[in-house]
């Protein structure tokens, strides 16, 4: 079963659940933004991702900038702390297939984990 971390306001997750229901995919859909990922469940996915908790982070967010994650200092649990808080800091969407997950971006990558 393909999960899917998804954002129906974001054109690239639209993208990405189309692409894998166009090839028979009907994931399972986490709705990330009304049910943020704890922070232990954040950190299996950046496991399964392969990336540090900073390549996670939508850098073009005005929280961003605001809650300074620019800041090198920061430590992993920070950040972590912070995506869990706000997940609209966490890049979308993300497929999981078993024990393979990629970021969607560009929209096509997701085909990559069936």
């Amino acid at each position: 079963m393909i999960t899917l971390y998804h954002n129906p306001r974001c054109a690239k997750s639209r993208e990405a659940l189309a692409l894998l229901e166009a090839r028979g995919h009907k994931p399972n859909l986490i709705l990330y933004i009304a049910n943020p990922p704890t922070t232990k469940t954040l950190k299996v996915l950046l496991t399964t991702l392969k990336m540090s908790p900073r390549d996670l982070l939508r850098k073009s967010e005005a929280s961003y900038k605001a809650l300074k994650l620019d800041d090198l200092g920061l430590s992993d649990s920070a950040l972590i702390k912070a995506m869990a808080e706000n997940p609209t800091l966490i890049e979308r969407p993300i497929a999981i297939n078993g024990a393979k997950a990629v970021i969607g971006r560009p929209p096509e990558n997701v085909l990559s984990i069936l």
